[in-house]
């Protein structure tokens, strides 16, 4: 007799989470998927949103080789605190970009002088 809760194998159970600016492509499971960004829409107010961090901890969890469910732990523990989960994702996400580039800062890094003047735009 079969119940409600039991697993079609037929019946595909990835998710594709994108990211057309980065070129971001990756398949993850519809489980893991549907805990990170149920966690995620309940601190932030927009599904956009929810969206994005949820892409980005996916991505997270991809280039560092941690498991994604992991990684929602260490957020869980800190609470909704929008601010304090921008903080971690900004830490982890400036990891993976170029040193020029990096989110979450509010003044411009100035190069030294004559390195500088050597750099052509």
């Amino acid at each position: 007799m079969g119940t409600v809760n039991a697993l079609n194998s037929k019946v595909d159970l990835s998710v594709r989470v994108y990211d057309a600016f980065y070129s971001y492509e990756e398949y993850v499971n519809s489980t893991e998927y549907d805990l990170v960004f149920s966690f995620f829409k309940s601190v932030f107010t927009t599904e956009q949103a929810a969206g994005n961090f949820t892409v980005s901890l996916f991505r997270i969890a991809n280039e560092t080789k941690t498991p994604v469910l992991t990684l929602l732990a260490t957020m869980e523990s800190q609470g909704k605190n929008q601010i304090q989960l921008t903080q971690t994702l900004a830490y982890y996400l400036n990891n993976m970009r170029s040193s020029s580039t990096l989110l979450g800062y509010g003044a411009t890094v100035t190069p030294n002088y004559y390195t500088a003047r050597n750099v052509k735009s």
